[in-house]
């Protein structure tokens, strides 16, 4: 019997199953922690853009939850983004006049806002608004599991591994697959805090992520924004913190094609969620589970890495069970992320019920809704 290799790569979330008008009652822990991400206030003009395709009960639950804390809610419904600009002609003026009216965003767009020029990190960080990004997550399958994650508990991880990371020279990730790839001269996204005017997050919150400067090994693609599951494995040789060599069959044709001018490592990210779901997940709802790594690769402008807009090819290469190494030490085996087992973080999982069960890292389990944040146990 022959597979479809990409049957489990769906292009948008028309390609997405929708759910009943109930289970809106399932997505409300899930909004909650994201509108306490976000810190919505009363009277803050809160837009929600989202493209056609997304669940209708998806943005309801996140209307009516702003609105329920006095939020002006406004509800922009737009065509799909395009991967990596694509289709770089699109006008996004209603869009663009909108984000700059509003307070905060909350983004349901498939392909990510962050492809496009006009709503590129830049422009994002010029203005007043708070950016939130369902960047392929504007689901309930995302709001009911990493969403429900209280945030109280990511943020110890986040800072638990920053201490880690941070002075860390080399992090080198293998992969049952022949990836063998190291990352050098290493900056990280520091721990974020409260969201400030110009901020962009994503939803669920996620990982660690980190630009390189160099970059050398191997990259054999499991998974990526181009390519799906590809038919036959497509090699990426990196010396000097660029892609020198693509190899494999039809998808490293696809991937040639998508930037003629060639590539660069752009960032990575380790994930560090537990609750996020791996079975069923889209490919930026699993890059944030912890243990998951995922690197991004970006088009070179005029044979040059140019970081300070879209690079109009960006493809994100996902590895759900790597080996990660900081400096020589463990910091991910298999696909288990270490400091689970941290005496630190169970206590801040305590908080909020048995830490066995808060940070289990099983990828189909969906954390009981009495322990995701609303009622602390004493």
């Amino acid at each position: 019997m022959t597979t479809n290799p990409y049957a489990g790569s769906p292009f948008g979330y028309a390609a997405e199953p929708a759910v009943g008008p109930y289970s809106i009652v399932e997505l409300m822990p899930g909004v909650r922690n994201l509108l306490d991400y976000a810190g919505v206030a009363a009277g803050e003009r809160v837009l929600l853009l989202m493209e056609h395709t997304v669940d209708p009960v998806v943005v309801q639950a996140v209307a009516a939850a702003a609105a329920l804390r006095d939020a002006d809610v406004r509800i922009l419904s737009v065509p799909p983004f395009s991967a990596g600009g694509w289709d770089r002609q699109a006008s996004l003026r209603i869009e663009t006049a909108a984000f700059h009216e509003a307070d905060v965003v909350i983004s349901g767009t498939w392909w990510g806002e962050v492809h496009t020029a006009p709503l590129f990190f830049d422009q994002i960080k010029s203005r007043t608004a708070r950016w939130l990004s369902l960047h392929m997550t504007a689901t309930a399958g995302a709001l009911m599991t990493g969403g429900r994650l209280p945030a109280e508990v990511f943020y110890a991880l986040l800072r638990r591994a920053l201490r880690q990371l941070s002075p860390a020279r080399t992090i080198r990730m293998t992969s049952g697959g022949g990836t063998d790839v190291t990352f050098s001269g290493l900056t990280f996204d520091p721990d974020p805090g409260a969201m400030r005017p110009g901020d962009w997050r994503p939803f669920p919150y996620g990982g660690a992520n980190f630009w390189p400067d160099d970059t050398e090994g191997v990259i054999v693609i499991e998974d990526s924004t181009v390519t799906g599951v590809p038919e036959e494995p497509v090699t990426l040789t990196l010396e000097g913190n660029q892609v020198r060599k693509i190899e494999g069959g039809v998808a490293a044709e696809h991937l040639r094609r998508y930037a003629p001018e060639g590539y660069y490592m752009r960032h990575a990210l380790l994930g560090l969620n537990p609750k996020v779901r791996v079975s069923g997940g889209t490919q930026f709802e699993r890059e944030k589970h912890a243990g998951s790594f995922y690197c991004g690769i970006d088009g070179l402008t005029g044979g040059m890495p140019v970081t300070t807009g879209p690079g109009f090819a960006h493809c994100d290469c996902q590895f759900d069970r790597p080996t990660v190494l900081v400096d020589g030490e463990l910091f991910i085996e298999k696909g288990r992320l270490l400091m689970l087992d941290d005496p630190e973080i169970r206590q801040v999982a305590e908080r909020f019920g048995p830490p066995e069960m808060i940070l289990d890292d099983n990828p189909v389990m969906v954390l009981p809704r009495r322990h995701t944040g609303a009622a602390r146990t004493a």
